[in-house]
């Protein structure tokens, strides 16, 4: 007749089978050489992603060219303070794009921007501190007028910058909000 075990305590096996894993892995890292309170050498980096490098057109349309269509229409729409957050950031981008790319063919990229964008840059501030819509509208154009001046000093007088006539940017609303 054949007998066979039975726990009483089912949860008796489970602590044997776990006792033995930690047995196991106390003697599995001796016999790699490490004592208890060694840490393994940390695993070697992964490779490096390619590091991206935006061309000067990449940049104009990503960074550029939204700020200056959410300028213009926030002045449309006569909302200063979105202008005027708008702006910063139009300057902002033009900064990250001399840290970019700093030489741009033979050009330094910092005083060309500073060269044709300062004054036009300036003129908008002075007309959203003013909040005046007329002096706006005029400094805009001052701006756009840079950037093609720009654009045909690079050899790229194909690329013409004109105002809006619509939002590209159905789910922003760039009223200000009423009180």
């Amino acid at each position: 007749m054949k007998t066979t075990m039975r726990l009483s305590r089912p949860w008796v096996g489970g602590a044997v089978i776990l006792a033995g894993i930690a047995t196991l892995l106390l003697f599995g890292k001796a016999s790699m050489g490490f004592s208890q309170t060694e840490v393994a050498p940390a695993p070697t980096a992964p490779a490096r992603s390619p590091v991206f490098s935006p061309s000067m057109g990449d940049l104009m349309t990503m960074l550029v060219q939204p700020r200056h269509i959410k300028l213009a229409l926030a002045g449309k729409a006569q909302n200063w303070v979105y202008a005027s957050y708008e702006l910063s950031e139009l300057r902002n981008a033009f900064g990250r794009i001399s840290h970019t790319i700093p030489t741009y063919r033979t050009w330094d990229t910092a005083q060309m921007i500073a060269a044709l964008m300062q004054t036009p840059l300036n003129s908008l501030d002075h007309a959203i501190i003013a909040a005046d819509a007329d002096k706006f509208a005029s400094a805009y154009t001052e701006l756009t007028a840079a950037c093609n001046a720009c654009h045909a000093t690079e050899q790229h007088p194909m690329i013409l910058i004109k105002p809006p006539t619509g939002s590209m940017f159905p789910d922003q609303e760039f009223r200000k909000k009423p009180g």
